[in-house]
Parts: structure tokens; sequence; C-alpha cells
């Protein structure tokens, strides 16, 4: 497992601007593989329909790779680590030093989410998005200026590669829950104190400091309220604007999105918000203790895979969701049709059988 630094960019990264053009030419999903899928799946040896979201997730990986049966052997789960200004507010339990400390535990191999990648037989990548450059305080500005922000997302973008069967996002990064919030915020309406929660742990005057922060960015940040990508640049984290750039770049890629807790779907609400068919390649693996989380599916039109009551971040969830994906799958590619088994089909599909 590697950590990539962000120190080095190529000469011609994105604008903002050009980012959202590219959110306005997203390739749609490939019908003839989703078709493919849903006709092998009406053959199984089964009442159809019988095995629920199962088969749904079988129809969203071939839609989305273009490709029927699916493949998933080669799953990465890519964590990304930024640093957020706002934590001299004393919005998290932990200080700021837990970011590069953390990096450092997911690099030998001690985190969750190492375990749960070697469970999962998953690749495991983390990237370092300038620790020791925290954005600004957004009570008092935009977090990033325009550079950073657009640097970041194409940071983001150059994490997915060809040959990926499913891209499975998380993040890192004190802070970030107040973050994510103040975006959910800007996207959907209500203010800080409708979308904060304990995040690392802080209760009672913690959360009352963390919903004043929010309310204290949306006000410092006008321009936020007015566009999608604004809202990321002025609330959002270094971190946060990868997250997105992934996700952009996995839909050209063709590669199948799982996305993890609260401040990662934050992250891609940015993309929902400029265009509601921008996640179609995405699930959300599960849903956070985190109270604002529920509230953000529902804004978003995404229902979880499983409540296991987790918070921690780091892909966690979204590593569970790919064993969950693979037996999926194997029911999929290796159960016996009903021609197979010699079994008889549902009696609409019977000769002489009256409608």
């Amino acid at each position: 497992m590697s950590a990539d630094h962000d120190h080095h960019h190529p000469a011609d990264l994105p604008t903002l601007e050009e980012i959202r053009r590219v959110l306005r030419d997203l390739p749609g999903p490939d019908l003839e593989a989703a078709t493919s899928a849903l006709q092998r799946e009406q053959t199984l040896l089964k009442p159809r329909g019988a095995l629920g979201r199962l088969e749904d997730l079988v129809q969203w990986l071939a839609t989305w790779q273009g490709n029927a049966p699916p493949e998933l052997t080669h799953p990465r789960i890519a964590v990304f680590a930024g640093a957020h200004g706002i934590t001299a507010h004393g919005v998290s339990a932990y200080p700021a030093s837990v970011n590069a400390q953390m990096v450092q535990a997911f690099l030998n191999g001690h985190a969750a989410v190492n375990q749960l990648a070697t469970a999962a037989d998953s690749d495991l990548r983390v990237y370092e998005m300038e620790l020791d450059r925290p954005t600004a305080d957004f009570t008092l500005g935009a977090a990033m200026d325009e550079a950073t922000c657009a640097r970041a997302v194409a940071y983001g973008m150059m994490a997915v590669e060809p040959g990926l069967h499913l891209m499975c996002l998380g993040e890192m990064g004190i802070g970030n829950t107040t973050s994510a919030a103040a975006l959910c915020a800007a996207l959907f309406g209500g203010t800080g104190a409708d979308w904060v929660g304990p995040g690392t742990g802080v209760d009672g005057e913690g959360l009352k400091r963390k919903a004043a922060v929010v309310d204290a960015g949306l006000a410092a940040n006008p321009s936020a309220l007015t566009d999608p990508l604004e809202a990321l640049r002025c609330l959002g984290g270094q971190e946060l604007a990868a997250i997105a750039g992934a996700i952009i770049a996995c839909r050209f890629a063709r590669v199948p999105v799982v996305l993890d807790g609260f401040a990662c779907t934050a992250a891609a609400a940015v993309l929902h918000k400029a265009d509601p068919k921008a996640l179609d390649h995405c699930i959300v693996a599960h849903k956070s203790a985190e109270p604002g989380h529920a509230k953000l599916l529902a804004a978003i039109n995404k229902q979880a895979l499983f409540d296991f009551g987790m918070r921690l971040g780091e892909g966690s969830g979204a590593a569970l969701a790919i064993p969950l994906l693979r037996s999926a799958l194997a029911c999929h590619l290796n159960m016996g049709t009903f021609a197979d088994a010699g079994v008889s089909g549902p009696a609409a599909d019977l000769p002489g059988v009256m409608h």
C-alpha cells in the first residue's frame, strides 16, 4: 500500500469553470449491458426479484462498468486525507495533529480500513492532501482559493486508473464533519443546528460550537449558496474536493463508485446539486450514525445498503460493501437457470397458460 503526497502537479490543471463544463458532459448508462444482465437474471433459478437489492446491485455494476456480466476482481479503496482550518474553533474531540498520525497508521496497516481492505481482498491507497497546509478558516472567508480547489479536484481525478472494477471512496480529516455539515446547509438549506452531529465525539457545548461555526461560515461566504462548486471551494476541504474529482473521473472511466459515510456523501452531493444524474454510478454503503447523513441521503435520493451505526470514516463502510457486491455477483454468475435444472419456470412463461 502506498501514500501519495500532493506535491507534484501538471501545469495544465483544470479550472473550476472547466470542471463545471465536464459535469455537463457526463456519459450516461450502458443500457445494452443493463439489458443483458437483466435477461440473465430472469433465467436464474429463483422467483423473479427474489434476491431483491442483490439483483439491483448486479444491474448497477453492469450498467456503469458497461460490462455484462460485470467483474469485481479489482476493487480499490481510496482514502483522501485533508487538514481543515476550522479545527482552531475546537469543533472536534481530536487535535489536527491526528491527521498525519492517522495517515501513518494507514501506511503501517494499523487502521480499521486496513483490516477491512484485507478481508475484502481489495487494493487500498491513501492520498495525503497537503496536511501541512490546512484550508483557511471558513468563518472568515473561503476555505480555498479557486486554484487550490481545482487542483484538489484534479488530484482526485488522477487517483482513477484504467482496469479498476470498483472504487470505494473514503476520507480522513479532523474537522471535516463540520465542513460536511456546512456544505449540506449551503446545498440543501437549513442552519448549522440542522446538520451538525457529534463527529468524533463532541456533545453539548461542542455541538453548539460546531453549529455556530457552520452558521458563521454560511454568513461569511454568500457565494457558497449560489453554485455547488463554489460551496465546495468556500466550505469544503481538499480531501472533499478530491472525492468529488474521483467520482467524476470514475464516471468517464466506467468505474462504479461506493461512497462511505457523511463527509464522503456530502462531497458527492456537490455533484448531485450540479446535475441530479451525476451520482447515478454511485451507491452509498451505509447510513452513518452521524445524524445529518439520513437527511442528506433523502436530499440526494439514495438508500444506503446497510446501517451498522458506524461513524468512523476512512472508507470503512465502503470497504464492507465489497463482500456484499461480490455475493450479489456470485449469485448472478454461478446460479443455475430454470433450463439447466429442468425446473419449471414461472407459470406465465409456460405454453398454454391462460392470462
